[in-house]
């Protein structure tokens, strides 16, 4: 089974010297107030502004079928994903400790807590005492389960928040990612203390909270994803309408790309949760009985709420309106302070548009599911220069530890949209920093890697989702 990697940090990080070494002039682009280098008005931070830059901004890339033929390929081809559908009805005990200490790997780093104080090292006996890997059967019968509301997947069964240092607590190291409601998951272990579920998803493996999960029979699980009439979420989160009556379905958080099965032979004269559905979308929902078993009810989404009936067409337009739905979202690492970080801005995005991404940018920058160029070592400037020019919209262009998302060209440079924690560029004065922390839309050129090298020159892949 397939290893399962870490969170790569969404942020510049220092790095050793490469060969290539950046023009040390400072750059020609506006700076304004904002200290947001080549955003000169206000009319750059809306859509409309950069779908006018494109020749053919609703020409169709690929189309639903294409799309459909790809994500099943993913499945195949790239091992950081789990085809649910095809693992065994029967789980040996390599198969299940293999995920867990894969992914349960208590960081070297000196950690801090929330207030600062270092961890003590104790920790590290209590969470791996926690992980309960001698329970761990021979043999187990496979079992299924649905994720209910939007859940923290984490690196140990603990809520504990750890850091790398003692004056930043956005980046918490045991924060993996989220998955939303309506997700089909593998339970594969229970911690120790009974109250954390070892899961794997289509596209990660981790820990989460048992009350996030409702166990049901694998047809249940595995046919609710594939459910049709649906309503597809592309508004960068959507709640369901306010009900006393069902508070488990009531202003549930949906996120960007969810599909909901709708009920369409519901009579449109009866209410839903105590209230008439004429003005709303009724749609299924699982949750959770008393006895952790799944179960499914209806819940009510409002017409005027950003949905669709299908996923939308991949075309240019489309991938400029759905990234700027974040625009100005504060960066949560690993899905965290209910946002997205860079890798799970960019997938969460490109999933309203019906194709599915591996998780973390270490995965989505090789995927053998995508057509991607690789830079090493011996690129050269000029060839990497060569390519940055030739990017296209939607394109995503990786460097260590982060992801882009292209919007096009102004005046000759290629923009791009990304949830950073902030940028650097060289102004007349010398190097300049800007925190960021959210969905923030740049130029590419002028960013800074470090002190000596750009983004451009540090270029790991860019990865084309487009033929």
């Amino acid at each position: 089974m397939p290893t399962m990697p870490r969170l790569t940090l969404c942020l510049m990080l220092a790095i050793a010297a490469a060969p290539a070494l950046a023009d040390k002039a400072p750059t020609t682009l506006p700076v304004p107030p904002s200290g947001i280098i080549g955003i000169a008005n206000n009319a750059m931070l809306a859509p409309d502004f950069w779908i006018r830059q494109s020749a053919q901004p609703d020409r169709v890339l690929l189309d639903a079928g294409e799309i459909a033929q790809r994500n099943a390929n993913l499945l195949k081809v790239d091992a950081s994903m789990h085809d649910l559908h095809a693992l065994p009805a029967q789980l040996d005990r390599a198969t299940v400790t293999g995920w867990i200490t894969d992914l349960s790997q208590y960081p070297r780093r000196k950690l801090y807590d929330a207030k600062g104080q270092p961890v003590p090292d104790s920790l590290r006996d209590q969470l791996t005492d926690a992980l309960a890997l001698d329970a761990v059967p021979a043999q187990q019968a496979s079992r299924y389960g649905m994720i209910v509301r939007r859940a923290a997947l984490r690196t140990f069964p603990t809520d504990t928040r750890v850091f790398t240092s003692n004056d930043d607590t956005d980046i918490d190291r045991f924060q993996e990612t989220a998955e939303f409601p309506g997700t089909p998951v593998l339970i594969a272990h229970t911690s120790r203390d009974g109250r954390w579920l070892f899961v794997v998803s289509p596209r990660y493996a981790a820990w989460t909270h048992r009350e996030n999960v409702a166990e049901g029979t694998s047809t249940e699980v595995l046919a609710y994803a594939g459910r049709t009439p649906r309503r597809i979420v592309t508004g960068g989160t959507v709640r369901t309408v306010f009900t006393p009556e069902q508070p488990a379905v009531s202003q549930l958080q949906l996120d960007m790309g969810i599909a909901v099965p709708v009920l369409s032979d519901l009579p449109p004269d009866q209410p839903v949760n105590g209230q008439s559905p004429y003005a709303s979308y009724a749609v299924e929902l699982p949750i959770r009985q008393a006895d952790g078993k799944l179960a499914f009810s209806p819940a009510l989404i409002q017409r005027n709420a950003d949905t669709q009936d299908d996923y939308l067409p991949l075309t240019e337009a489309n991938i400029i309106r759905q990234a700027f739905k974040f625009l100005g979202e504060r960066y949560g690492w690993g899905h965290d302070y209910d946002g997205r970080d860079c890798s799970g801005f960019v997938s969460d995005v490109y999933r309203s548009l019906g194709v599915q991404m591996p998780r973390n940018t270490s995965k989505q920058a090789i995927s053998p599911g995508f057509t991607h160029q690789a830079f090493g070592e011996k690129d050269s400037h000029d060839a990497r220069l060569k390519a940055a020019m030739a990017l296209k919209v939607g394109d995503l262009v990786y460097i260590p530890g982060h992801v882009m998302m292209v919007i096009g060209k102004l005046d000759g440079e290629p923009y791009v949209i990304h949830d950073t924690g902030g940028i650097s560029y060289r102004d007349g004065k010398g190097l300049r920093g800007v925190k960021l922390n959210e969905v923030s839309v740049t130029p590419l050129l002028p960013l800074m890697y470090d002190d000596t090298h750009t983004y451009v020159d540090r270029m790991t892949s860019i990865v084309h989702v487009r033929p």
